[in-house]
C-alpha cells in the first residue's frame, strides 16, 4: 500500500494542471473543504471534509477489499498521507444504477486516525430547498483536467456550473454556461468521484458521473450530483457510529 501510494504522490509531483477538465481556475474558499483519496488499488476521487476527523465523498470511491489515504499537500505541492481510519458506506448504494447515470446512494463516510490538518476547514451541510434549473452550483475537484492525461490531474480546481434538466432530491444535473453540453466545456473529469458541490458556502451534493458532450463517454458534458438531503440522517448516524459529531 505504502509503496502504491508513494509512486502515485511522486506522480502528482510533476502535475502541471488541475482537476476539472476545460483548465477551469485554481480553487480557493470553499476549496479549503476538498481534500484528496487515494486507494490501495490505484484509484482516486476527491471528498470533502464536514468534521475535523471526517470526510465525505462517494460510495464508489470506496470499494470493499480497498485501503484508502488522504494526500495532503503543503505550500510546495509535497504531498503527505494521511490514515483512513473506518469507512461506511451507504447500504443502498447500486452500482449498476451509477453506471446508467440513475440515482443512487452513492455517499459514503471516512472516519480518520488522527484529526484533519488545521488548513483543511469542514463543510457545513446545505439545508434548503432543491436548486432550480439554471441556478449556478460550485464543484470543487482534484481529477484530470484532460481526459486520458493522469499527469493533469492532482490539483484542486474548480467549476461554476449551472442546473439543467429536472433537478430533486434524487439527483442533479450540472452543465458549463458556455457550452450547454453540446460541445466540450467545464465538467467533473475522473479522478473528481465524490467532489463538494456547494450553493454558496454550502455542501449540497457529491459527484457521481460525467459524460462528454451531448451524453457522449468522457467529460466536459454532464456532471451528476447527488444531493445529501435524502442522505443526511444516514451520514449522522454513521458519524455517530464512529464517535464523532455533525
Amino acid at each position: 500500500m505504502r509503496r502504491v501510494l508513494a509512486a502515485f504522490a511522486a506522480l502528482l509531483l510533476c502535475a502541471p494542471a488541475g482537476a476539472i477538465t476545460g483548465h477551469a481556475p485554481s480553487a480557493l474558499l470553499n476549496g479549503r473543504h476538498a481534500v484528496m483519496i487515494v486507494g490501495s488499488h490505484g484509484t482516486f476521487c476527491t471528498g470533502a471534509a464536514i468534521a475535523r476527523d471526517l470526510v465525505l465523498t462517494a460510495a464508489h470511491c470506496v470499494q470493499p477489499g480497498s485501503d484508502y489515504k488522504l494526500v495532503e499537500f503543503d505550500a510546495a505541492h509535497r504531498p503527505r498521507l494521511l490514515d483512513v481510519r473506518a469507512v461506511a458506506r451507504h447500504p443502498q448504494f447500486h452500482l449498476r444504477s451509477l453506471l446508467a447515470h440513475r440515482a443512487t446512494a452513492d455517499v459514503a463516510l471516512m472516519k480518520m486516525a488522527q484529526p484533519l490538518p488545521a488548513a483543511i476547514l469542514p463543510a457545513t451541510l446545505y439545508k434548503g430547498p432543491t436548486p432550480k434549473v439554471s441556478e449556478t452550483l460550485t464543484v470543487f475537484g482534484y481529477g484530470l483536467a484532460v481526459r486520458g492525461d493522469g499527469k493533469s490531474g492532482g490539483t484542486l480546481r474548480a467549476a461554476r456550473l449551472v442546473v439543467t434538466g429536472h433537478p430533486g432530491n434524487l439527483q442533479i444535473r450540472l452543465v458549463d454556461p458556455a457550452t450547454g453540453g453540446r460541445r466540450p466545456g467545464m465538467g467533473a473529469c475522473t479522478g473528481d468521484s465524490g467532489a463538494p458541490v456547494f450553493v454558496g458556502t454550502a455542501l449540497i451534493g457529491v459527484v457521481s458521473w460525467s459524460t462528454g458532450p451531448k451524453m457522449s463517454a468522457g467529460c466536459g458534458g454532464l456532471t451528476g450530483v447527488t444531493p445529501l438531503a435524502l442522505y443526511r440522517g444516514w451520514i449522522i448516524a454513521a458519524a455517530r457510529r464512529f464517535g464523532s459529531h455533525l
